[in-house]
C-alpha cells in the first residue's frame, strides 16, 4: 500500500464558474486557473500522483501547455487513474476536505462523488467534507477555496 496527500487553491473572481469535485456549483464567483480551476479534483489528483511517487499535477500538466487551458479536471483525473493502473496500483481510498466559507457546500457531496467516481474510482470509495476558515486569511475572507485530499493504493494481484 501506498498513500499519499494533495493540496490546491485558486482564488475567487467574478464571471467565472464554480466547480468542485466536477460539479457546476450555484454561487456569484468562480476559481481561476488554467484549468477549469476544480481545487477538489487538483487535490485529489496530487495525492494520487504523491502516492506513486510520480512528482505533482504541474509535472503532469504544465499551465504553460495550452493543452490543458479550460480542461476538465475530471478528464485530468481520469488519466491519473489510469497512470495508476498502468503503474500497477489502484485507488482503494480517497478522503479529502474543502475550505471554503462560502457557498455551503453539503448538498454536493454525492454528486461530487458520482461525478468524480467517472473517472473510474467507485464513489464508494471517496470522503468529501466542507469546512470554514472561521472568516481568517484568504479563505475566511471570501477570496478563495482550497482543497486537501488523501489517497490510498493498493498494489493490485
Amino acid at each position: 500500500m501506498r498513500i499519499g496527500f494533495g493540496y490546491d487553491s485558486h482564488r475567487l473572481v467574478r464571471d467565472r464558474r464554480l466547480i468542485l469535485g466536477g460539479v457546476n456549483i450555484p454561487f456569484d464567483k468562480g476559481l481561476i486557473g488554467h484549468s477549469d480551476a476544480d481545487v477538489l479534483s487538483h487535490a485529489i489528483i496530487d495525492s494520487i500522483i504523491g502516492a506513486l511517487g510520480l512528482g505533482d499535477m504541474g509535472k503532469h500538466f504544465p499551465d504553460t501547455d495550452q493543452q490543458w487551458k479550460d480542461a476538465s479536471s475530471i478528464e485530468l483525473l481520469k488519466y491519473i487513474v489510469e497512470l495508476t493502473g498502468a503503474n500497477g496500483y489502484e485507488v482503494f481510498w480517497i478522503d479529502a476536505t474543502i475550505i471554503a466559507e462560502k457557498p455551503k457546500l453539503s448538498p454536493y457531496f454525492e454528486s461530487m462523488k458520482e461525478a468524480i467516481s467517472q473517472s473510474g474510482i467507485p464513489s464508494v470509495l471517496i470522503n468529501i467534507k466542507a469546512k470554514t476558515n472561521e472568516g481568517m486569511g484568504f479563505i475566511g475572507h471570501g477570496e478563495g477555496i482550497a482543497a486537501y485530499a488523501v489517497c490510498l493504493l493498493r498494489r493490485l494481484t
